[in-house]
């Protein structure tokens, strides 16, 4: 790939989590949660709007900072590994939260898939060359298509299963750009550094005039693409640490995450 120019997916909503969020609602979860303080959240790059607005109710709600660190799920689980001081966890694919959990940095009751989301490609909505479907990434008008990295980046994971599955893999190879998130990818084709890029339909929204949805991954050409959170197991703020997986897990944060566009964990 060229760079650029410049199992879990049973999880419940588990009861603690449920009275947990009914107590953010009204005072705040625990003494902890009441008290002050601050907890990180390190969470997918196509989560930052929503959970920037998640976040903001639950500091009215408790009384409790959140800081977040966006990025790539991939760099977020190294670095959870490399003991970073994270208190909650929310990637966007389950491979980065299953290698945490198979390493038993996570407190496994606390885990649920809370939103799901779409893949598409999208164009520069200026100038853009036609495409009407995933195949049309093949024409040779499409000269670069961006991608979220595999190794690192979901989306650049379900992207490759999509190619993979529709026969494009090998014939797409020489035109890659992989980009650390999908933010970027969206960077890339808003400025017209690439043709086309494949990222969660929830980004393509928030972009704005820079660029289109042009089509959506065939039915059951990936994996589903499930988000699932957790409370990091050497968090020292637990119990502000669960409120905040309450919150995003119950009626208030699921409202906001349908704002932003996100489908229900278990919608079809």
């Amino acid at each position: 790939m060229r760079q650029p120019p410049a199992r879990h997916s049973g999880a419940r909503v588990l009861r603690p989590l449920l009275l947990c969020a009914a107590l953010v609602t009204a005072h705040g979860c625990g003494g902890e949660a009441r008290a002050g303080g601050e907890i990180t959240v390190s969470a997918a790059a196509s989560l930052r709007d929503a959970f920037q607005e998640v976040g903001r109710l639950y500091e009215s709600r408790t009384g409790v900072r959140v800081r977040f660190n966006f990025g790539a799920s991939g760099a977020l689980q190294r670095q959870i590994e490399a003991a970073a001081p994270v208190d909650v966890f929310a990637s966007a694919g389950a491979r980065q939260m299953d290698a945490l959990d198979g390493k038993g940095l996570l407190e496994r009751e606390t885990r649920v898939n809370f939103a799901r989301n779409e893949l598409v490609v999208v164009t520069p909505r200026e100038g853009a060359h036609a495409v009407a479907s995933f195949d049309g990434l093949d024409s040779p008008a499409v000269r670069r298509v961006a991608v979220g990295n595999p190794a690192t980046v979901p989306a650049g994971q379900y992207a490759a299963q999509v190619f993979e599955r529709m026969g494009l893999a090998e014939r797409l190879k020489p035109k890659l750009v992989t980009a650390e998130d999908v933010r970027q990818v969206l960077d890339y084709v808003a400025r017209g550094e690439a043709d086309a890029g494949v990222v969660y339909r929830t980004d393509a929204r928030a972009v704005g005039d820079g660029a289109r949805v042009a089509a959506a991954a065939p039915e059951g050409s990936h994996d589903p693409i499930l988000y699932p959170i957790a409370v990091v197991r050497e968090s020292r703020s637990r119990e502000a640490a669960r409120a905040f997986v309450g919150l995003v897990a119950g009626a208030e944060g699921q409202a906001v995450l349908r704002r932003h566009g996100f489908l229900e964990a278990g919608a079809r």
